[in-house]
């Protein structure tokens, strides 16, 4: 039985996908499941926070949101039982790659799969739901008649996201990187408040967002990445497509909540002086917290079953590329850790 692992060079620059032969995995025990996958989703591998969390080994597992059938379950499991179709996501330490035919892992990380719900649907759309939910909910606290602003909305989290807040009844305003994902964010229903495209280079994000709130600003930025310098610093595709920094802190409203995918976000005195009076708030989304804190996994476990009912009854139409087969994963890996890919990639077995 293979498995899809990937090996870092010494200078921590280029990563290499493997298929390894994997050793039969051991007896089901305790609070483990023995699953069948049968859909796994693809997303980019941050090999910096796997440094940080001292988690780097030889070979890495590949792929970590699944579908798939319950083959087995330990003597101490109570969720589950044979036969039962259930999604998860694997926890960053997981020693099995969701992209392998059987896995062994923690009922805790496991929902029922809806009946209605396509395995390439559910694979596809619980991390990028979760993703949504942690920047939407919890960090910047959405709630009805809300303005919010989804960078990259045709992007496959920008998809979930823009559906979810129009679900919990905010105005939505969204950023195109070309001409397709202006025409799709457009045939979007419900409609989104305005659609600013980008691609040329000559859209002003900030003043779109004020002319479209009455001066009065956003309550909440999804970002999808900002700029940090100047234009002589920055490269060019990212001075065309994403904004600067100062552009969000004048776009958001007084106490609007900024969620940004930025790890290594930066903030000048002056920048922090304009946040301070407008009472407003910067988060971080990191989606690893749930799976770094035992704490909150009662809170992770409902998301990922209210991303699942959302999927069923249609407030979630995630954005998901043609199903891909097993031997196919290595070569779109490669295309998803380059970010080059723009629809949700899902191998399907």
């Amino acid at each position: 039985m293979k498995g899809l692992y990937f090996q870092q060079s010494s200078t921590n620059e280029e990563i290499t996908f493997v298929f390894q032969e994997r050793e039969n995995l051991p007896v089901t025990e305790d609070n483990y499941v023995k699953l069948q996958v049968k859909a796994c989703g693809l997303s980019q591998i941050n090999t910096k926070l796997l440094a940080e969390m001292k988690m780097e080994k030889d070979f890495f597992p590949v792929g970590r949101e699944i579908a798939g059938i319950v083959l087995d379950v330990g003597s101490k499991v109570s969720f589950f039982q044979p036969d039962d179709e259930v999604v998860g996501i694997l926890p960053l330490d997981s020693e099995d790659p969701g992209l392998c035919e059987v896995v062994r892992v923690h009922e805790h990380y496991l929902v029922h799969k809806p009946e209605k719900v396509t395995w390439t649907e559910a694979a596809g759309t619980i991390r990028d739901g979760v993703r949504a939910y942690t920047a939407l909910h919890y960090l910047s606290r959405l709630s009805p008649g809300k303005s919010v602003l989804i960078m990259d909305g045709a992007s496959a989290l920008g998809t979930i996201a823009i559906q979810l807040a129009h679900h919990r009844g905010a105005k939505v305003i969204s950023t195109a990187c070309s001409l397709e994902d202006k025409q799709y964010l457009e045939r979007l229903r419900p409609a989104i408040a305005r659609v600013i495209d980008i691609s040329n280079g000559k859209a002003h994000v900030a003043e779109s967002c004020l002319e479209e709130t009455g001066g009065l600003g956003v309550d909440i930025v999804l970002d999808a990445g900002v700029r940090l310098f100047g234009k002589d610093d920055e490269p060019a595709v990212k001075l065309q497509l994403l904004p600067h920094k100062h552009d969000i802190i004048t776009l958001l409203g007084v106490g609007g909540h900024w969620v940004t995918t930025e790890e290594n976000l930066q903030l000048d005195p002056p920048d922090s002086h304009c946040l301070f009076l407008k009472g407003a708030t910067v988060a971080f989304l990191n989606d690893e917290v749930w799976n770094l804190s035992n704490v909150q996994q009662g809170k992770y476990l409902c998301i990922l079953k209210d991303v699942m009912e959302k999927l069923s009854t249609g407030v979630f139409r995630p954005q998901l590329d043609e199903p891909i087969p097993l031997y196919e994963a290595k070569v779109s890996m490669e295309v998803v850790q380059k970010n080059q890919g723009r629809k949700k990639q899902v191998v399907q077995f």
